[in-house]
């Protein structure tokens, strides 16, 4: 039985909660057998410490995950709310109203061309607030779950970085 380690695909079902500076939880994700989690081990983008907290389970093995802010996406910082005039959002001089609502998440690019995501926060009269934090920023998140599958990557999904489906994969 493949254990998970660097360049294994695994596949996880789960429930992913939240909880509050009270304790009070609240199920923000899950990922069920009929469209679990698949990652590339090592390579998944997910905390390290989740990843670490797999290290070693086989197919079948249940899981329990609790990682405090630091240890997952951080601790929110204020610094990553920033205020853009109004007009940076406008195409042809009208502003896309549909796309920026409150709540919305907007493709953005930095000075130096970075593509990040951003959710719009606020909107006032001349200006719009973006949120650049993570979603789960300054959370406690609780994973339970089970490891559904484990094998080892293929050389192409080695190479590419990334899960290729049963399919392949194309570019």
């Amino acid at each position: 039985m493949t254990a998970i380690t660097d360049n294994t695909v695994v596949s996880l079902t789960y429930e992913l909660r939240v909880s509050d500076e009270n304790g009070q939880q609240t199920l923000v994700e899950t990922a069920e057998a009929d469209e679990p989690m698949i990652f590339l081990f090592g390579r998944s983008g997910m905390p390290e410490h989740f990843e670490a907290a797999l290290l070693g389970k086989t197919s079948g093995d249940a899981f329990e995950i609790t990682l405090a802010p630091e240890e997952g996406y951080g601790e929110y910082d204020e610094e990553m709310l920033i205020t853009l005039p109004k007009n940076t959002f406008e195409v042809d001089g009208q502003l896309d109203e549909e796309m920026v609502q409150v709540g919305n998440y907007l493709p953005m690019a930095d000075n130096e061309g970075n593509h990040m995501q951003g959710r719009v926060d606020e909107i006032t009269a001349d200006a719009v607030r973006i949120d650049f934090n993570h979603p789960l920023a300054g959370m406690t998140m609780h994973f339970e779950g089970r490891v559904a599958e484990v094998r080892p990557a293929t050389q192409v999904e080695i190479e590419h970085g990334h899960v290729h489906g049963p399919d392949g994969h194309h570019h």
